[in-house]
């Protein structure tokens, strides 16, 4: 008998130890989309190569996400997307390497240059500035075996086109019944790129769903078959962009 997934428990321990979070991601990855399989990382030769052209080596943490799916964009880039080895580059002031752009552009994640030598840095992010007032580059998760767990929960949001899925504008009346109706997922809380001053992206789930509060300004739902979204639209009721 196969053992049923834990969502909530099998991200606790992935968030406390980076050793959990490749068994997490496959887990995740069988119960939310297909099974992780032979292929679908990136090969060492591309790795080795881009760390030449870098002139750096790269962080485990970064290595294992490639390795075991960097091939996989319907894990890594739905949305935003997963760069591939030979597109992995440091910005233009050379303090971050940047993993991961937003899909417009307008926000790029990286790892603190000084922090290459970590096998599990920090991870940081910045918006897309103007030619003479660059932005800053802002915290975003305190390590990348993290951003990894949250780029691949992200991606999940906009990985179907069956009827599982939607979003619309936050009221100040859903935060409470997210509270109150849902489980928080154990994520730390992190910023959200589109107003990095305001409030954090929250994750709550239930059985067979996923609902993140981005921001208290949008919800995104997922959820693993179309009664599961009926049933949140009936908790959380409100102008839902697929609902017609």
């Amino acid at each position: 008998m196969t053992e049923q997934f834990d969502l909530a428990g099998e991200l606790t321990a992935a968030c406390r130890d980076r050793a959990q979070t490749s068994r997490f991601l496959r887990r995740f990855a069988a119960e939310w989309s297909t099974p992780i399989a032979d292929g679908d990382g990136c090969r060492q030769d591309e790795l080795s190569t881009a760390e030449q052209r870098l002139d750096v080596q790269l962080p485990e943490a970064l290595k294992e996400v490639m390795t075991l799916f960097g091939r996989r964009e319907d894990l890594t880039s739905n949305q935003d997307y997963l760069l591939k080895p030979d597109q992995l580059h440091y910005d233009e002031t050379g303090r971050a390497l940047v993993w991961r752009h937003e899909n417009q552009g307008v926000a790029h994640w990286g790892i603190p240059v000084e922090h290459l030598r970590l096998p599990d840095p920090p991870v940081i992010f910045q918006l897309d500035g103007t030619y003479y007032a660059p932005e800053p580059w802002r915290p975003f998760l305190g390590r990348f075996s993290l951003a990894s767990i949250e780029m691949v929960l992200y991606e999940a949001l906009f990985a179907s086109d069956n009827d599982d899925h939607d979003n619309r504008e936050a009221s100040e009346a859903d935060l409470g019944i997210l509270e109150r109706r849902y489980s928080r997922l154990p994520i730390p809380d992190y910023p959200m790129w589109a107003n990095p001053e305001g409030p954090p992206i929250r994750w709550f789930y239930d059985r067979d769903v996923l609902i993140c509060d981005h921001g208290t300004a949008w919800l995104w739902v997922r959820t693993r078959n179309p009664e599961a979204l009926v049933a949140v639209r009936a908790v959380l009721p409100g102008d839902w962009h697929m609902a017609y």
